[in-house]
């Protein structure tokens, strides 16, 4: 947990905290929280007991191994959730199968690809990506890993979601006792923005923080099913941005209904927003420390940077109610996952907002 006392002085308000995920197990990303309780909850599941008697050392033994065969764990993703699922199929001795929509970084796809996965970048957006996933585990009997649920699919994503609430724990762990007023959650499909506003929820009851979801503009599912406000889920049917982890058309079922109860706002936003938060964390004013942070790690807080220095949000900020005494927290959910575009944005200046 980093507080950024300097910009807070700067921005006019309290305390600006970020969560840094760029260091979770060497894998650049939170993602693997969910991915690896989820497939140890299968793993359990399949053995008859419960994941709490099967320490590391167990699921790794060739007893457990020669009990469940190999398995192979499949799944699609723009990145960070299918690295973390072939770094887990990798350690705990299973295959795992990746598939990626098209425009996905290189960079990326060769990350997963060094952890033993079979990957590959497809030509399909990131919701066909995961429905073709979905059709080879059924054709194949292989186990989908999706970070996302819908009618009849909705365990394995809602262990992921559990798995999640492990950054809440820390959080909490991690602020000894300051409660912040504010959490702006970076969504995609709304896995993790569902799970740390549950978690939220439960922890602090009436007194929870005002929570509010940040999507990029043009990917913005959960906005616009939040806006039409009419029980049904709107998708996106070409999203596009450089939030590639976020780039997602069709809401996860579970986590918009935890979102539906628990936030109070949401949000959608340029390419640009994003672009500026790396380029703040990146470059931080004298005595805060610097996070590297990708396009969609970096949105909730450029989200919150704009907000809090361009008089033309001062009507949003009142209805935020983004004030001096604000403790506002965000999660820099990625580092520099594709650090071509890093460059390109940090060093180059490209999407310089106006």
């Amino acid at each position: 947990m980093i507080s950024l006392d300097h910009l807070a002085a700067h921005l006019g308000v309290s305390s600006p905290y970020v969560k840094d995920e760029s260091s979770r197990f060497g894998l650049n990303a939170f993602k693997v929280l969910g991915g690896s309780y989820a497939m140890g909850r299968v793993l359990a599941q399949r053995l008859g007991q419960e994941l709490s008697e099967l320490p590391y050392p167990v699921l790794t033994s060739s007893d457990t191994r020669e009990a469940l065969g190999t398995l192979t764990f499949v799944t699609a993703t723009d990145g960070n959730h299918g690295r973390g699922v072939s770094w887990t199929a990798n350690r705990l001795g299973h295959k795992s199968v990746v598939y990626m929509p098209r425009g996905s970084a290189r960079e990326r796809l060769e990350n997963i690809r060094a952890l033993g996965a079979e990957a590959c970048i497809t030509d399909l957006v990131y919701d066909d990506a995961v429905r073709l996933a979905a059709a080879h585990a059924q054709e194949r009997g292989w186990i989908l890993v999706q970070d996302t649920s819908w009618p009849g699919y909705e365990q394995i994503p809602g262990w992921i979601m559990e798995g999640y609430t492990t950054m809440g724990a820390e959080i909490m762990e991690q602020l000894g006792g300051v409660r912040p007023t504010h959490v702006f959650l970076q969504a995609g499909v709304g896995s993790m923005a569902g799970a740390m506003a549950a978690f939220l929820a439960d922890c602090y009851g009436l007194e929870r923080p005002l929570i509010a979801i940040v999507e990029p503009d043009g990917a913005d599912c959960l906005y616009r099913t939040a806006a039409a406000d009419d029980g049904r889920l709107h998708a996106v049917k070409e999203p596009q941005t450089i939030m590639a982890g976020l780039c997602c058309g069709e809401p996860c079922g579970i986590g918009w209904e935890i979102l539906r109860q628990h936030a109070d706002a949401f949000l959608a936003v340029p390419d640009e927003v994003a672009a500026t938060g790396m380029r703040i964390l990146g470059n931080p004013l004298t005595g805060d420390r610097p996070i590297i942070s990708g396009e969609s790690g970096a949105a909730s807080r450029g989200t919150v940077t704009e907000l809090l220095r361009r008089d033309c949000y001062a009507d949003l900020r009142r209805d935020l109610r983004l004030g001096a005494d604000a403790r506002v927290l965000c999660i820099s959910t990625e580092g520099d996952t594709d650090r071509d575009n890093y460059r390109r944005v940090v060093w180059d200046g490209r999407y310089a907002s106006a």
